[in-house]
């Protein structure tokens, strides 16, 4: 009984409770890039390139042609799906951009603690800011 009540107070802590909500909205905004690369930004690269649908991109390892990846796929035939790789690449560098401009702006708000010590003029000791006299050379510090 005390591992259960261990644990319950290990998953009643914000920390890991934070770390849930974070995966769930992490899958569902994985979600939403998925279909951003796929829906909106692959389609005009593809065109661009001259009609090209990425997502069908293949290369059958049977030695034997297929009109698609699906029918590859439907005969069994073994494949190297590159076309969804560089899908795959293209999704995982707008997640990676996405949150590095994240953590950017949240360090960029997190207040940063100023300084709590400063050094004594006469003997460089470190003495606490607001410190009047220095605890080890007794001198008498001004104001700053």
């Amino acid at each position: 009984m005390n591992l259960l009540k261990e644990f319950r107070d290990f998953a009643a802590r914000g920390n890991v409770i934070d770390l849930a909500v974070g995966v769930v909205i992490g899958a569902a905004f994985g979600k939403i890039v998925t279909s951003l690369v796929n829906d909106i930004i692959m389609p005009p690269i593809g065109l661009i390139l001259g009609h090209v649908d990425f997502s069908s991109l293949f290369v059958s390892l049977s030695g034997k042609h297929y009109d698609s990846l699906a029918a590859a796929k439907a005969a069994g035939a073994p494949t190297i799906n590159y076309g969804l790789f560089i899908n795959t690449v293209i999704d995982f560098s707008v997640v990676a951009f996405v949150i590095f401009m994240l953590i950017r702006q949240i360090n960029r708000f997190a207040k940063k603690p100023g300084p709590t010590t400063k050094d004594c003029p006469c003997c460089c000791s470190t003495i606490p800011l607001k410190a009047s006299k220095c605890p080890h050379c007794t001198a008498d510090i001004k104001p700053a």
